[in-house]
This record gives structure tokens, C-alpha cells and sequence, in this order.
């Protein structure tokens, strides 16, 4: 919203407004834009007490908890583990289904939520993919549950995506229970998995950990009825109630848009009965719900806490992840979702932003995924980190890992709420996309002192403003042609973005490194000189310096400005 737009909403004088941003060093006039968190703050600065309406929305629907109405639970399991390690078929074994079938691939391409009954108790399972490119799945699953079960083969054992799987786990502060899969194979080495697991951090209870660890075969069914007794066991421990009564209220595991019947959600049920016919609000879809299904299909009229059920009769489709929640009818949800559109706005994930949420004791936790150029260089910077900070806030490292930064590292960061801290390392190629659509700041360092400066500032809340790089560009070099008087031409193809001449500037990357810092003199598409090219075409561009640029190297147009 603008400042004057803010103004009449407070109903105050625009210069007074204007006063207050200038005391919070934005300078701004009564046309220009400002941010929801900024228009809260200057709300709260000048006396009104803000009510945000997806909170006050939760409020009203939810019935204050009384602890007579409290009962026992299902617990909520969530199966992880690297692709191929059998965490389907150990769902299909427990339910005596055959989802694998189902699956394109035999590979599971969204979160499955599923209920079963194991002797008179209940159990929830949430399936989520295991192949890297959804790590982000993986994270909601983490967050939407009370235990995680990680699927380990004992042929492959640790592999990366169960090490993502862990960090997400641990993140979370779920406990979790390993399940050493395909020990019928031949080839199978139990002890040797447990060693790995302990090399990742994981420390089964034989070994003197708190981790519990079930060998078994999904594929025979050895060993899952002591996986399901544990199960159990931790849930017991952890003492898993709800309170049934009153409005529902819960998260959307995943949503579709079916061409015959319209927005369909998938919905975990935390506290309350939902029942057919409820008015719903999810994000920013709303609707009654027309009919309610099980996760075997079956048509159902009403479900309790940690029961999962597809409905029929939303508005449009949520994304997953979004609360949802019953109001009065189904106008208030309308009105809800459609307040969503002015809150929803998230803004960007920045070391700035943090500090100052710190500084205003909205945060006691500053989350870090920690990347490095080599493995040795983790433990002095972790020992760095953790020793900073008060009991006030202090860093919390999500990952520590060498290598370049990923898009899997930016989807954690984004799962936490935290930043990714490079050090002497780069990002590999997608993972500047991922970080400007997720909102995630990469904080680039290569000397450790000014690194422990910066994070020791944003944890005492008063970091000056950082600068960030936003890659523009990224071209592959796939020819070197003679140029006539330039000497020589780059043919590229344009992987990402868009490449042109102008003011941002530009470096050659060779194995991540880079190489040097040229000007782009032209640039050509078959005879005709161009301005600019996009992503998926190819050109000639003129390099000064050309130097030893070479074939598989990587042309890029960035830039640095101050973080927001």
C-alpha cells in the first residue's frame, strides 16, 4: 500500500505518517509504496494495536481449549528417505494397498496423506517425494507432523537426499526413527548403515544414541510390525491430544484443479471436526464444502483431529502449506480469503530484515544454512557462529555443507525462515532463481572476520544495510569462432534470463570459479547484430578481454545493490 492509502486507513494526517517512516530511516512521500511488515510497525509506532485478519480469522474460529475436552490423537508420521529406498512399499506393506502402482515411475510425485489402523489404534502417514527436486515438499511435511520416519536402504545407505531429509527433520525438532529398509537383499549391510547414519548425525540407541533403528523389509514384511509397535511407543512419549470439539482446523497437505469436478484439497485435520457442508477458508480460496472423501475415495460426512480428507467445493486452489479454518458461513470466508491478497505478501528474507525482527524481540533465533568451499572450513565458522549472540537471540545453523549453494539450500533456508551464508563458495546454476522467488538472501563472504561482524550486528538488532547480487543472466559458452578484428567470438547458448550490453556487469565462471570480469563489445544472432537475447536461444558475443575463455564456461550478467 502507499503511505497515503496507509493514512486514510489510520485515518491520521499524511505528514505525521511521513514523520514516523523518516524516525525508522525510510524516506518516502505520499505516493510511494511500502511493504505490510513496514505499514504494521508505523501502525504500532503511532499507537493503534494491529490485528492481522488471517490471525484474527483463527481466533474467532477457534474455541478456546478446554482441557476436559482434550483427547488421545493419531499420531502424524512422515516417511522421508532417499528415491528408491522403498518408503512407498513400506506404506503399501502397512495398508495392504499398492500405491507404488499408482505412482508414474514408481517414483511419488506429491505428498500422500493416508490413514490406517493398526489393532484398535489410528496412524496418519504422510508420503513425500524423496527425489531432490522436492525438497520443498519435504520440508511442509516436516512441519506438519509429529514423527518422521526415514527409509534408509541397506544396500545404498546414506545417500543425499537422506542427509536433506535429516536436516529437515532436525530443523523441524521432530523426532525421528529410522527404518533400515531391503535387508532381504543380498547385499545388504545393516552394520555399515548404522555406521553412516552416525557419520550424518543420527545416533541409534544401541550405539548409545536416542535414535531408535528398525531393520526391516518392506518388500516381505519383516520387521514392520516393530516398526509400527515403536511407532506407537514415541507417540505415547510425546502424549499426542486434540481437542475435538468445535470448528476445524488444519493445513492443506496438497491441492489440484480437477477439469470435471473443480479445486480439489487435500486437508490434515489439527483440532476440531470438519464436517460436510462447513464453510471453509484456505489462503485464499474459500468455499462450502460440497463432499468429503477418505483417502481410500470413499465419501465421508465428518472427520476428527489427524485424519487427512480431500474435499470438493473451493473456490480456486490453495497452496500447500496454507491454514485453513471454519468461520461462520461461507461470506466470511469469501471476506477472509479475500483479505489475503493484502497480507499474503511475504517479504524478502534478508539479514537486514532479520535484525531488525530481532531488534524488535520478534525473533530469538537467527537461522543459517551454512555452505563452504571446503569441508574444513566449516568447523572454525560454526565455532564462530554459535559462540555469538545473548540469551536474547542467537544463530542457529539449519546445514553446514561444502560445495556450491543449491536450490535444495535455498528451500531449506526458506522452510526456517533463515539465510544462506556462502563462503568462499558461489551458487550453482538455478539457485539464484530459486533464492529471488522464495525471497531468501544469499550472503556472500570470503573473510571470516567481516562475516562474524555481520552476524554478530543483526543478532544485537542493529545491522546496517547489506548488499545483495541478482543474477540477470547466465549463457553457456558452447563454440569459440574467429572474430575478425575482436580476435575471437563466444557462440553461446542462454541457459537462464537474458543476456545483453549495458550497464550490469559481467563474469566468466569456469567450475564455479570465476575467471574474469570482461565487457560484452557485441553481440549476434546469424549475421544481425542484436541488443539482447533470451533464455533457450543462441548468439555471438564479443568479450573484452576475451582471455582463455573456453568452451563449457559460463558468461553472467549480475549486479549488487543494498538489500532491502
Amino acid at each position: 500500500m502507499t503511505v497515503k492509502q496507509l493514512s486514510e486507513m489510520l485515518d491520521i494526517d499524511v505528514v505525521r505518517t511521513v514523520k514516523q517512516l523518516m524516525r525508522r530511516g525510510v524516506m518516502a512521500n505520499v505516493n510511494d509504496v511500502i511493504d505490510f511488515e513496514m505499514a504494521v510497525r508505523i501502525a504500532q509506532d503511532l499507537g493503534f494495536q494491529v490485528i492481522r485478519r488471517k490471525q484474527q480469522a483463527a481466533e474467532k474460529s477457534r474455541k478456546a481449549v478446554d482441557d476436559a475436552n482434550l483427547v488421545a490423537r493419531p499420531p502424524v508420521v512422515t516417511v522421508m528417505g532417499h528415491v528408491d529406498h522403498g518408503k512407498t512399499t513400506l506404506l503399501d506393506t502397512i495398508r495392504k494397498t499398492n500405491v507404488t502402482a499408482r505412482e508414474a515411475g514408481a517414483i511419488t510425485q506429491h505428498i500422500g496423506a493416508y490413514q490406517g489402523v493398526v489393532g484398535d489404534r489410528k496412524i496418519t502417514f504422510l508420503d513425500t517425494p524423496g527425489h531432490r527436486a522436492f525438497t520443498a515438499m519435504r520440508a511442509r511435511g516436516a512441519n506438519a507432523t509429529d514423527i518422521v520416519v526415514l527409509v534408509v536402504a541397506a544396500d545404498d545407505g546414506v545417500m543425499p537426499q537422506t542427509r536433506e531429509a535429516i536436516d529437515h527433520a532436525k530443523a523441524a525438532g521432530v523426532p525421528i526413527v529410522v527404518a533400515i529398509n531391503k535387508i532381504d537383499r543380498p547385499e545388504a549391510n545393516v552394520e555399515r548403515t548404522k555406521q553412516l547414519l552416525t557419520d550424518a548425525g543420527l545416533v541409534i540407541e544401541e550405539w548409545g544414541g536416542d535414535v531408535v533403528c528398525v531393520p526391516l523389509s518392506a518388500k516381505t514384511g519383516e520387521g514392520v510390525p516393530e516398526l509400527l509397535e515403536n511407532l506407537f511407543l514415541v507417540a505415547d512419549i510425546a502424549d499426542l491430544t486434540a481437542d475435538p470439539t468445535g470448528s476445524a482446523e488444519g493445513i492443506v497437505i496438497e491441492a489440484r484443479l480437477d477439469k470435471q469436478r473443480g479445486s480439489l484439497a487435500t486437508l490434515l485435520i489439527q483440532r476440531g471436526t470438519l464436517q460436510l457442508g462447513d464453510a471453509v477458508v484456505a489462503g485464499r480460496a474459500w468455499g462450502k464444502i460440497k463432499a468429503m472423501f477418505d483417502d481410500r475415495g470413499e465419501r465421508i460426512d465428518s472427520a476428527g483431529p489427524s485424519t487427512p480428507v480431500e474435499i470438493l467445493g473451493l473456490s480456486g486452489v490453495p497452496e500447500a502449506g496454507d491454514h485453513f479454518a471454519v468461520p461462520a458461513d461461507d461470506k466470511a470466508a469469501r471476506a477472509i480469503a479475500e483479505s489475503q491478497h493484502d497480507t499474503d505478501a511475504q517479504a524478502p528474507i534478508s539479514l537486514s530484515s532479520l535484525s531488525t525482527q530481532i531488534g524488535e524481540g520478534q525473533l530469538k533465533e537467527l537461522n543459517i544454512v551454512l555452505k563452504t568451499d571446503v569441508q574444513g572450513s566449516i568447523e572454525p565458522i560454526r565455532n564462530v557462529l554459535e559462540r555469538l549472540g545473548s540469551d536474547e537471540a542467537r544463530a542457529k545453523i539449519v546445514l553446514a555443507a561444502s560445495g556450491a549453494v543449491t536450490d535444495n539450500d535455498v528451500l531449506l533456508a526458506a522452510a526456517h525462515k533463515g539465510i544462506v551464508i556462502a563462503f568462499n563458495t558461489r551458487a550453482a546454476p538455478g539457485a539464484e532463481q530459486v533464492a529471488e522467488q522464495q525471497g531468501v538472501t544469499i550472503q556472500r563472504y570470503d573473510i571470516i572476520y567481516r562475516l562474524e561482524e555481520d552476524i554478530q550486528a543483526a543478532l544485537a538488532g542493529m545491522l546496517k544495510p547489506a548488499f545483495v547480487e541478482t543474477l540477470a543472466g547466465r549463457a553457456e559458452v558452447r563454440a569459440i569462432f574467429p572474430g575478425g578484428k575482436q580476435g575471437k567470438v563466444a557462440g553461446v547458448l542462454v541457459r537462464e534470463g537474458r543476456i545483453w550490453k549495458g550497464a550490469w556487469k559481467v563474469r566468466l565462471v569456469r567450475g564455479g570459479e570465476v575467471v574474469s570480469e570482461p565487457q560484452i563489445t557485441s553481440i549476434r544472432r546469424f549475421k544481425d547484430s542484436v541488443n539482447e537475447v533470451a533464455a533457450g536461444l543462441e548468439c555471438g558475443i564479443g568479450l573484452v578481454p576475451f582471455g582463455d575463455t573456453q568452451i563449457g564456461d559460463f558468461i553472467e550478467l549480475y549486479r549488487r545493490e543494498k538489500a532491502n
